[in-house]
């Protein structure tokens, strides 16, 4: 097919990750374990890090700066956010500008009260609510959505627990929350579940138990805690020294147990690409799951190769997976340098390039003179891929033959993931051929979005693949259906 009847490859940047967002409750220092529970996150967000806590007088800090969580949140910092409860956040940013002002956890205070809120997602009706908060005289202090949820409990008046679940409930789009006030902290998960939080349990050193809540399992891992569950989809629950209590549940208006006709659920992208491969997602390991995928890809697309290398780190899973089920040798084609950020973070396109450049290189007594088979997880924009097969290609690589371990990504994440154009993603409009000259690859496949659900085994959002979103993105005030879940008014502060 020819090129001309298709826009033109120049993509300039690849996706970026998640926020992420923890909480402790129930720990003398929770602040500073909040804190190790965002290093395990620090791969979801390297913008900018904060943490809230209160003490038992009912008293709220706050420190928040841009950069990573090492640099932002030291032991002095930390010795500055005394109390048995905290909330973090680590961000990148998909609604409102990288800067100060929108860091997380953002603070609120109104009628003698606090409320310090993390997101994790996105609201696809944000600009709606916010517009028509402004016209009702809410002044806003930030450019993000998360504001909006702050401002939606202030309006309500009534105590904190029904007030939330009354914001909750005029929100769309995916979410994941951790809401400190002086009783504890509330957590929440948007109806279908689209972004992930875990809930676990923590030995302190007094011997009491702290609950913690978090993006990932992982992070429950570096603080040592035992993994509960998950919050369910559409939940909105209480953690304090009391345990765990489910204070409401929220579905999608008019659908019958929260399903939809588009396939709603946990985001397939965390499972392929934004997941730690230490982390649990769909009852199994991210590790696992990518390395399954990798074998269907194999099954599905072998490749002419003399050897299989993954792009670190996260689909090296994958490529070990294609490699074993093709009986081929899993080398280390390529080397990551751990002392350079992500690259997508950097602001400019030419500073992008030399991250790139900087970043990865090829191992020429691996790859020279030989077919490479080069594993990837995901191919956003292409801009990426096209200077790795280059860089297989100047290290002697004879031949380089790209496999990509999930669906074409076609369609603009509305979710929380920063793809917001699709004229920005190579997979959109351009026929694989396209996009294999495009990348300079001897050849290109993807696997199928039928043995991508075959590996997870449950409900997934997808949207980013098929273009059919499981929530309405047109910017209009939804009206969730509320389970009957009392809400106790005198357990609010």
């Amino acid at each position: 097919m020819s090129m001309s009847r298709h826009r033109p490859l120049t993509d300039s940047r690849e996706a970026r990750d998640e926020c992420g967002v923890a909480a402790v409750v129930g720990h003398p220092q929770a602040a500073s374990a909040v804190q190790w529970a965002l290093l395990a996150l620090q791969h979801r967000g390297q913008e900018s890090a904060g943490i809230a806590s209160a003490d038992e007088q009912g008293r709220v800090f706050l420190h928040r700066g841009m950069g990573l969580v090492s640099d932002v949140l030291r032991a002095e910092q930390l010795q500055r956010l005394p109390g048995p409860m905290a909330v973090g956040h680590v961000r990148y940013s998909t609604t409102g500008a990288s800067r100060l002002e929108n860091a997380q956890p953002i603070l609120s205070r109104f009628r003698g009260r606090f409320l310090a809120i993390a997101h994790n997602g996105n609201l696809v009706n944000a600009s709606h609510l916010r517009q028509r908060l402004e016209e009702g005289g809410a002044i806003f202090q930030t450019t993000t959505d998360t504001e909006v949820v702050a401002h939606l409990v202030a309006r309500h008046g009534g105590p904190t627990e029904a007030a939330l679940v009354h914001a909750l409930g005029q929100i769309a789009g995916a979410w994941a929350l951790v809401v400190l006030d002086p009783q504890g902290v509330l957590v929440a998960r948007d109806p279908l579940g689209i972004r992930p939080l875990s809930l676990g349990r923590l030995q302190t050193p007094t011997g009491r138990e702290a609950w913690v809540a978090a993006s990932e399992t992982c992070a429950l891992d570096a603080l040592g805690a035992a993994w509960v569950r998950d919050v369910e989809p559409g939940e909105v629950a209480r953690l304090d020294g009391d345990g765990i209590r489910t204070v409401a549940r929220l579905a999608p208006a008019g659908v019958p147990g929260g399903t939809t006709v588009a396939r709603g659920g946990l985001c397939a992208f965390e499972a392929i690409y934004l997941a730690r491969p230490d982390s649990v997602l769909f009852g199994q390991s991210v590790h696992g799951l990518r390395k399954e995928m990798g074998r269907e890809l194999a099954r599905e697309h072998p490749a002419p190769g003399d050897l299989v290398t993954g792009v670190p780190d996260s689909s090296l899973s994958a490529a070990m997976g294609y490699a074993e089920e093709l009986g081929l040798p899993y080398e280390m084609g390529l080397v990551r340098n751990r002392y350079v950020g992500r690259t997508f973070i950097q602001p400019a396109a030419g500073q992008r390039r030399l991250s790139v450049n900087a970043k990865l290189n090829a191992v020429r007594k691996v790859v020279q003179g030989r077919r490479v088979v080069l594993v990837d997880d995901s191919i956003v924009r292409g801009t990426t891929a096209r200077r790795i097969v280059q860089l297989l290609r100047d290290a002697g690589a004879r031949e380089v033959h790209v496999r990509i371990a999930s669906p074409p990504y076609r369609f603009p994440c509305h979710y929380g993931v920063d793809t917001a154009r699709r004229e920005e993603l190579i997979a959109f409009g351009n026929p694989v051929e396209s996009i294999r000259a495009a990348i300079g690859a001897d050849s290109l496949a993807f696997l199928s979005l039928a043995r991508m659900r075959r590996v997870l085994g449950g409900p997934a959002c997808e949207a980013c693949f098929t273009g059919r979103y499981p929530v309405p993105v047109d910017g209009a005030v939804p009206k969730m259906a509320l389970e009957p879940v009392a809400v106790e008014e005198g357990d609010a502060g």
